[in-house]
């Protein structure tokens, strides 16, 4: 084996050992934005069930708003009656 031979395969190892590193970085390094991506698919799973809790919540107070005003009418008119009764009874 002659002596270039040997320096073009020292050559090619040292790109494959560079290759490697580098592969190895890029998997570090897309190890670690997986990993925080994982933890803001979490922490936005945790922030969307509060607001659909949330939205549950307003949407049963929203109903009861309804009712309420539903009462009130009817109390409004059945105080009106009375008073209008009233008003009768003084003629």
């Amino acid at each position: 084996m002659d002596l270039e031979a040997i320096d073009r395969l020292e050559e090619k190892i040292k790109l494959l050992v560079s290759m490697v590193d580098r592969l190895r970085s890029d998997n570090a390094r897309q190890a670690a934005e997986h990993s925080r991506l994982e933890a803001d698919n979490q922490r936005l799973g945790r922030e969307l069930e509060a607001a659909r809790a949330r939205l549950s919540d307003v949407e049963g107070a929203s109903s009861e708003v309804g009712t309420l005003r539903e009462e009130r009418e009817l109390i409004r008119a059945r105080v009106a009656e009375m008073l209008h009764r009233i008003e009768a009874l003084n003629l």
